[in-house]
């Protein structure tokens, strides 16, 4: 066997499958774009949010990492260390890493395969097969030998899974931005309730604190003969009352920080002491800014995993419909057969091309039904496309009325709380000089204390809103 012959050849081979590609002008199944119905067309989703023109709000660009504009190191530190380690994004990337795969899988049926056999054996060949007469005595045969085959893609079906493959590795990418956005907003929600459950403790324990006073001032005026056991009793009920309210929020304070430490992926409780020390809620010093609908629209994560999955499931709609066409495979073989003794004569040489046709005839149906099914994904498709857009377009807009009516509500909270304190001082100075009853400064304090508390709260709810705005902006990928 002459290994020149067997690279003119496979020279002929490829060059006629690329004739027959280049002569093949037909790709099957619909070229994929945007349906006109499709929600995001319509020019009322690109225009500027509800609301977004509030003084808290600003129309510029959101910043690539939200976090920063809190100034907050901590804060920057925990999340890029959960985008660094967090399971949830490592089980991103490694779908992610499957979806090329295939796409490369995909890829390798548009192009030659090569394949080599040898196979040497000892035995005695047929005479009457071969057509010589007599017997042929035993010896070492060989059977050795080069393949190569090309599919054509007569039809643009290769093209098609290949586009299919493309989008649905892009969708992955997508499905790996939005994990990553989830998991920044999720660690700065863990951080902000660790320290609004600290920021709660020191309100509480502030009252406890100045009851434990009410209480031992109440024992003296007991005492002195100006109060009675009554007041005594109703100021350490009072007392009991707040202390109750410590242990739920250590509670909430510890298992926001086994959240965090489980989304950096580390074991529960594994944190350093100084983030359990946090007792102040992150603020923001400025506006917020939101952009507008044509930025969250190409920003958010999963629209585009949306979008890309209708693009993938339009591809597979060709095919699906391929399969109604045969499949040609131009092929070419060389080798040479014949005793050992002889490897490499002229007369052992073979070699044979020509093409392979394999068609299913579509009479059966199942060609069609296939179609039916790609069809009825792509449907399905372009609806989860819309109600995706739908959501993003809806979280965004609510998300932008709670924060600011919170703002609202934090203000009056706020000055109710300072109304209360002055109240509370006013009532305290009463007492000491017996100028009003105890009821009326019991029910005083609780009116500050119950401010306060209010106002905590309130605090780490426009945190959290904060948060949930940024979440539904879909910032934190980049």
């Amino acid at each position: 066997m002459k290994l020149q012959h067997i690279a003119q050849l496979t020279r002929m081979t490829v060059t006629a499958a690329l004739f027959f590609t280049v002569g093949a002008c037909t790709t099957v199944g619909p070229d994929y774009r945007i349906p006109a119905q499709a929600v995001i067309k319509n020019p009322s989703a690109a225009g500027l949010f509800p609301g977004s023109e509030e003084s808290v709000f600003q129309l510029a660009a959101l910043p690539p990492q939200w976090w920063h504009l809190y100034q907050d190191a901590t804060l920057n530190g925990l999340i890029e260390k959960a985008l660094a380690a967090n399971t949830d994004l490592r089980i991103a990337s490694a779908n992610l890493a499957r979806a090329r795969a295939v796409q490369q899988q995909d890829e390798t049926a548009a192009r030659p395969v090569v394949g080599v056999s040898a196979g040497p054996e000892y035995g005695r060949p047929s005479a009457v097969a071969m057509g010589v007469p007599g017997v042929i005595p035993d010896s070492w045969l060989y059977d050795a030998g080069v393949r190569v085959s090309y599919q054509l893609d007569l039809v643009g079906k290769i093209a098609r899974a290949i586009e299919a493959s493309v989008a649905d590795r892009q969708a992955a990418e997508a499905g790996l931005d939005l994990v990553r956005v989830t998991v920044a907003a999720a660690t700065a929600r863990a951080y902000v309730d660790s320290c609004a459950a600290g920021q709660q403790l020191g309100v509480v324990q502030r009252s406890v604190d100045l009851q434990q006073k009410l209480v031992q001032l109440t024992g003296q005026r007991v005492r002195s003969g100006r109060g009675t056991a009554f007041d005594i009793s109703r100021a350490r009920s009072q007392l009991e009352q707040l202390h109750a309210v410590l242990p739920p929020l250590l509670a909430q304070r510890r298992t926001a920080q086994f959240r965090l430490a489980v989304l950096m992926g580390e074991l529960p409780g594994s944190l350093p002491a100084s983030i359990e020390q946090c007792n102040s809620v992150p603020r923001l010093t400025s506006p917020i800014p939101v952009g507008d609908g044509a930025a969250l629209l190409k920003r958010r994560p999963d629209i585009r995993q949306a979008e890309r999955g209708l693009a993938a499931a339009t591809a597979r709609i060709g095919v699906a419909t391929a399969d109604l066409y045969p499949n040609i495979s131009l092929g070419l073989s060389v080798g040479s057969t014949g005793e050992l003794a002889q490897f490499g004569a002229q007369d052992a040489f073979r070699w044979g091309v020509g093409p392979l046709i394999s068609w299913t005839l579509p009479v059966t149906g199942s060609a069609r039904s296939r179609i039916a099914q790609a069809e009825a994904g792509s449907v399905a498709a372009l609806a989860h496309f819309d109600a995706t857009v739908l959501n993003a377009l809806r979280e965004t807009d609510s998300a932008l009325i709670v924060y600011a009516r919170e703002l609202d509500r934090h203000t009056a909270l706020q000055a109710a709380r300072d109304q209360s304190a002055i109240a509370s001082a006013q009532a305290s100075s009463l007492y000491r000089f017996g100028r009003t009853d105890f009821l009326t400064t019991l029910d005083v304090d609780r009116t500050l204390a119950a401010a306060e508390n209010a106002l905590a709260v309130s605090e780490a709810q426009l945190a959290d809103d904060q948060i949930a705005l940024f979440l539904a902006l879909g910032g934190g990928w980049e």
